[in-house]
């Protein structure tokens, strides 16, 4: 069977991160968009990073122009646009497509372990998933949802 930790991901510089060495971290993974009504929420996820970084909290941003072509730039350009206007510290990922034939193993994992408004698509930027220390409990929530909403499941996830 499948885990979290199996996959693999490029970073916004063209770097594999290998997600094993998250096992025992608590991940919010994260599509994301620089272009979208939501794109201010970088500024909560931001302080979700800052606030539980140190007690085993991981954000993983996967910028995303399946929607409405909201992320249109390049890997680098997106990265500048979240640390210059958001002081975003977290790892912003090479952009990728989340539905589809071409979408992402790792998103794919992630949506076949939980269902949205659409059943198991994507349907806007933002989608966040939120992943047990073990990985075993997966929570997705919906793009209008507010990364400050997330808090109590995060500590409770973090113990």
């Amino acid at each position: 069977m499948e885990r979290i930790y199996d996959f693999k991901a490029l970073t916004s510089k063209g770097q594999e991160l290998d997600f094993s060495q998250f096992e025992g971290k608590v991940l919010l993974i994260v599509n994301t968009a620089s272009k979208c009504g939501f794109t201010p929420q970088f500024e909560g996820l931001e302080k979700l990073n800052r606030m539980y970084k140190d007690k085993g909290l991981v954000v993983i941003g996967f910028p995303c122009n399946q929607f409405a072509s909201q992320d249109p730039g390049t890997d680098g350009e997106i990265e500048g646009f979240c640390q210059l206007n958001y002081g975003v510290t977290f790892q912003i990922m090479k952009k990728i497509d989340v539905n589809g034939e071409g979408a992402h193993p790792l998103f794919k994992f992630l949506k076949s372990r939980t269902k949205g408004f659409l059943g198991s698509s994507i349907k806007w930027n933002f989608t966040k998933f939120l992943v047990s220390r073990d990985g075993t409990e997966i929570k997705r929530y919906a793009p209008v949802t507010k990364p400050e909403k997330l808090m109590a499941d995060i500590e409770a996830m973090l113990g």
